[in-house]
């Protein structure tokens, strides 16, 4: 495959341009982290019941109820405007995004309902159809049902999911559970963010674009089983906030230092080449506005790779804390379930709740 950007542009979804009704795309959409943290402090303090075993305190990617000593509810949404044009895989994109989350959490989804709000008026009805048919269909591969829904005539299209899903209690994987010592595992190559500010520019190659929705479409289903392994510790995706993000969360909540070897991370191809040519979404400049701070720079390392390190990665991978024995299980398990590019990208050390990148 030459994903390069030199490689004949597509868009493969002309005439209509979806992207064109939104301001921003995919997880690239989410308030930058620095403001999204003095947002939640306005509204910390509510109620906070015993049965709640994983709330928002650590910013982890979905809430869990317990309901007895064998069932826990999980309970998450998620929603974005456009980051492709073709009506039917933004749907599948967005459902994907959604329903990913309860696997981050170690649970088995059982039921969405539809988050639809569309510019009715502007954008065609058939259209329209074609992302509700892709949530559908994703659902359908997850194996369960869009029970209902909200609607709404919106300036731009937004598209999502409220999932539920159930864990044993006893099987919750949270994002703040990391131990010093353990193994980093990332479950896909980064680059999302990368290609699809290519592809808005109508500059990404048809081999990018598959690259695109095949990473974006893949749902995360090793977490179900990742989490039934004793050795793994904590488990989260990595969205919206960069593989840095993500990774500062795991390493804040379990008051630890992440340390990640880049010449480890697995990349899509040719997003380096893109990034070196400025094909970077604002969201990653926000994201590392807002907690660059805590990463420490290595020497040595590619110009590019603070952009690839804070781009915002819609529907991308899940990101394991294991013990040393048990990292060939959990890459076992990525393999059989078709997540080839998985790999071991770091480790955690004891010292101040921070990242460490080295070459």
């Amino acid at each position: 495959m030459n994903d390069t950007p030199s490689s004949r542009p597509v868009n493969p979804l002309a005439p209509l341009r979806l992207t064109s009704f939104s301001h921003g795309g995919g997880c690239g959409c989410k308030i930058a982290p620095g403001v999204l943290s003095q947002i939640l402090k306005s509204g910390a303090g509510g109620l906070m019941p015993p049965e709640l075993m994983v709330g928002i305190e650590t910013a982890d990617d979905a809430a869990v109820y317990r309901l007895n000593d064998r069932q826990a509810l999980i309970a998450t949404t998620d929603f974005f405007m456009p980051i492709v044009d073709d009506p039917y895989e933004f749907g599948r994109i967005a459902a994907t995004n959604a329903i990913s989350d309860v696997y981050a959490m170690g649970g088995k989804p059982i039921m969405a309902l539809a988050l639809v709000a569309m510019p009715v008026a502007q954008l065609p009805i058939e259209a329209i159809g074609e992302i509700v048919r892709g949530g559908q269909d994703v659902c359908r591969a997850a194996g369960i049902p869009i029970a209902g829904g909200h609607t709404i005539d919106s300036v731009e299209p937004i598209y999502g999911l409220v999932v539920m899903g159930l864990v044993d209690p006893a099987q919750v994987k949270r994002n703040a559970d990391a131990r010093a010592g353990d193994l980093l595992v990332l479950g896909k190559p980064l680059g999302v963010g990368v290609l699809s500010a290519a592809l808005k520019k109508e500059q990404l190659s048809e081999a990018g674009y598959r690259q695109l929705i095949d990473s974006t479409t893949r749902l995360n289903t090793p977490g179900i089983a990742l989490a039934a392994l004793p050795g793994v510790h904590a488990l989260t995706d990595v969205t919206g906030f960069g593989l840095a993000g993500h990774a500062l969360e795991l390493a804040r909540g379990a008051g630890l230092t992440a340390v990640i070897e880049w010449s480890k991370v697995p990349r899509l191809e040719g997003v380096e080449a893109l990034a070196a040519e400025g094909f970077v979404t604002g969201a990653s400049g926000r994201n590392w506005s807002g907690y660059g701070a805590d990463v420490e720079l290595a020497a040595g390392l590619p110009a590019t790779a603070q952009a690839l390190l804070s781009d915002p990665q819609t529907s991308g991978g899940l990101l394991v804390s294991c013990a040393p024995e048990a990292v060939d299980a959990v890459l076992a398990i990525f393999r059989d379930e078709g997540f080839g590019a998985a790999a071991v990208i770091g480790r955690t050390e004891a010292g101040r709740a921070g990242l460490r990148l080295l070459p």
